[in-house]
């Protein structure tokens, strides 16, 4: 029979954080307070690795700065909340960075509003696993229900959708992509998720993301079944008439579409209307992936100073979709990792056969309520709805379009600056959120160079990209914080860094 050590439990650091919790809390809450409140100062690039210390076989090329990063291995008995905090503080404060700033405009990363950060603390403090709405256990699944409810009205879909949460993108891609998948074996008379991939299923897609073509390997479509359709000239945006002559080289074979809604490097959109209306003679699964596209839906038409970029219109007839993939933890600007998928209710027998977890009784029938359980790939899932739930009912969708129309105007502004310049020019017009530039006349290595030189400066990032044939640099604006200020800061510190790179003496840095 297993016995107690000679230590007395009172004595173990676990039993005494318990009575000391509230002072953890505190001093937990301070040190948070300390963070947002020097997030202005803080890096929003990596600091450049002056020293490592990895595990043997470690990939050695991370971000680390001096030594606070070394392999630390050593937990011995335990040093409690407290002393673990300021261990934390010590190794890892100054090489954490503001990834949560409007300065870090790399990728497509949001910040966290306060309302947002409010729930997701809660959402650990009540450490719920949403599953079913009316199953024993909590509440939390009808928390979760009632949210995908208030997402969807944000984004004007109908309630012809349903939806859950998720990770983020690749597992929405996922959940979508996997029931498309039994959807198309139903039509076949095959049972994909009992017996395997029946046949080889064709997907058509322009401009991709790579999460989706990730998404396809792990469903065992294989990454190879991935058809390219031609874009339209000097766009990302999909040729439908190329998908046309497509879908009629396999006439009477059930197919998956992919639609971007908002591309990675132009936020471009496809034609949603179009590809829909070829279902008239071709039979296919339209999934429309808008991971920070959709909440383009809160910007009204008449305030688009890219209207006239986007002949089939931004996001007109997306409620065609079979399914539609939305990050959260983007444009909505909630913690990582947050994403939603939404699928046709009509579609739910498909989605239930492809997630329902047949051998566990204890999880009730699939065929007898409403379970995320049996909706998604994960059975362990956090309450990543509450954070979502307090920031949509704190600001409203009046918060949320103030959101989106600052940051497509810091792009217009950022994209009207750098077309003005002498020295850089536009990879693609800005047509949402997103500036891809480079610098005329400039080789790989300039690019690259001024790309290092901007963000080992630490006060802004971006990511690279390749457009057209040129190297080139990305800023993408989804941070609730965004400001005029933040385009003329950005701007002046491209200019420096450009300086710096092409020039023999030093520049001066720029004023902020």
């Amino acid at each position: 029979m297993p016995s107690f050590s000679n230590a007395s439990v009172q004595d173990l650091p676990l039993h005494q954080d318990e009575a000391a919790l509230p002072d953890i809390l505190a001093a937990v809450l301070e040190e948070s307070a300390h963070f947002l409140a020097t997030l202005p100062q803080r890096r929003a690039g990596a600091q450049p690795p002056l020293a490592e210390s990895l595990p043997p076989n470690h990939y050695r090329g991370g971000f680390v700065r001096g030594t606070s990063l070394a392999y630390d291995r050593e937990f011995g008995e335990g040093r409690g909340a407290l002393a673990t905090l300021k261990h934390c503080i010590r190794r890892f404060d100054e090489v954490i960075v503001a990834s949560s700033s409007p300065r870090y405009l790399g990728y497509v990363t949001g910040g966290v509003t306060p309302a947002a950060l409010a729930g997701d603390w809660l959402a650990s403090v009540y450490d719920q696993n949403p599953q079913g709405l009316r199953w024993f256990g909590d509440a939390s699944g009808r928390i979760e229900y009632e949210t995908i409810g208030l997402l969807r009205d944000l984004l004007g879909l109908p309630d012809t959708f349903h939806g859950g949460f998720v990770t983020g993108a690749t597992m929405s891609n996922f959940t979508c992509l996997a029931t498309a998948r039994q959807w198309i074996g139903a039509r076949d008379g095959a049972d994909v998720a009992r017996e395997g991939l029946h046949r080889p299923i064709r997907v058509y897609a322009a401009t991709p993301h790579s999460s989706a073509v990730k998404v396809l390997g792990m469903l065992g479509l294989g990454t190879n079944s991935l058809v390219r359709v031609a874009t339209l000239p000097g766009r990302e945006a999909m040729d439908v008439e190329d998908l046309a002559r497509r879908l009629d080289e396999h006439p009477g074979e059930a197919s998956i579409v992919i639609a971007s809604g908002g591309t990675v490097d132009t936020a471009d959109f496809d034609d949603f209307r179009a590809i829909a209306a070829l279902r008239e003679r071709h039979t296919f699964w339209l999934h429309v992936d808008a991971a920070f596209g959709g909440f383009a839906s809160l910007l009204p038409e008449s305030a688009d100073p890219g209207k006239d970029l986007f002949p089939g219109g931004r996001l007109r007839n997306w409620e065609d979709a079979d399914s539609i993939t939305v990050d959260n933890h983007k444009w909505l600007n909630v913690p990582y990792d947050s994403g939603t998928w939404f699928v046709r209710r009509t579609h739910e027998a498909h989605q239930v056969a492809s997630f329902q977890n047949g051998n566990a009784p204890y999880l009730g029938n699939a065929g007898d309520q409403y379970n995320y359980l049996n909706l998604g790939p994960e059975n362990s899932r956090r309450l990543r709805a509450l954070p979502v739930w307090f920031t949509l009912r704190a600001y409203g969708k009046q918060g949320y379009q103030d959101i989106v129309t600052r940051c497509v105007a810091a792009a217009f502004s950022l994209g009207e600056k750098l077309a003005a310049h002498e020295h850089f020019e536009l990879l693609a017009p800005v047509r949402l959120n997103v500036v891809a530039f480079t610098v005329k006349g400039g080789n790989q290595k300039l690019v690259d160079g001024l790309l290092q030189r901007l963000n080992d400066n630490g006060r802004y990032f971006l990511s690279p990209t390749f457009l057209n044939g040129k190297a080139g640099l990305r800023a993408a604006f989804v941070n609730w914080r965004i400001s005029d200020r933040d385009v003329t800061w950005l701007f002046s510190e491209l200019q420096h860094a450009l300086l710096s790179e092409t020039s023999p003496a030093p520049a001066p840095p720029p004023k902020p």
